[in-house]
């Protein structure tokens, strides 16, 4: 498969970008050809421009993220404010663009969905929070968010899986294995290699 693996944290030694390089490394053994991109590295620009959003119903945008070529596409990030680091918001709010993951509905209908050849979206995130506050205070937004506002309109067959690494400020090495081998299970799972 051809999978986009998208990292969005400042820091090259974080616990996320060793996430996506086990990551990476799990689906290149597996072998799928994998695109990463860093936005930080990038020094990717999130902001909409006054052009963009002007131009927003009027024409189609070009698939600069190349999201109508991928199979799969992995989202690696921390959850700041239970919430996507402003980098990655920015990232989907200039990816995920008419002509490109949707095109608008005649009359002001539910969106068309253009990405028919994403079949798989793994997120995997850390959070300071521990995971009961997440899921029963919380009702994990950020999981909310991405599975039914941006890959459910646009890839409405798309698998979706999110993994949620809690109290990742102070994970132990142990619980830091298990989590690991719970990526490559899940990477298994939704990237199989027999396609």
């Amino acid at each position: 498969m051809k999978v986009l693996l998208v990292t969005a944290h400042p820091l090259s030694a974080s616990l996320c970008m060793r996430l996506a390089d086990h990551l990476c490394e799990t689906l290149e053994q597996a072998g799928h050809s994998v695109t990463r991109r860093d936005l930080y590295a990038e020094n990717y620009d999130p902001c909409l421009s006054a052009d963009e959003r002007t131009a927003y119903f009027d024409k189609a945008f070009d698939d600069s993220a190349a999201l109508s070529d991928v199979q799969g596409l992995v989202l690696v990030f921390p959850t700041w404010w239970f919430g996507l680091p402003a980098i990655l918001k920015g990232w989907i709010d200039r990816s995920f663009m008419p002509g490109v993951a949707y095109d608008h509905a005649p009359n002001g209908g539910p969106m068309i969905p253009r990405l028919s050849g994403l079949r798989s979206v793994l997120a995997v995130t850390t959070l300071g929070a521990p995971w009961w506050y997440d899921r029963l205070i919380a009702r994990r937004p950020v999981r909310r968010s991405l599975k039914w506002g941006v890959v459910k309109p646009c890839a409405p067959k798309a698998r979706f899986r999110m993994l949620s690494l809690y109290q990742s400020e102070s994970v132990a090495p142990e619980k830091l294995n298990r989590f690991e081998s719970r990526i490559e299970a899940a990477a298994q799972s939704l990237f199989p290699n027999n396609l």
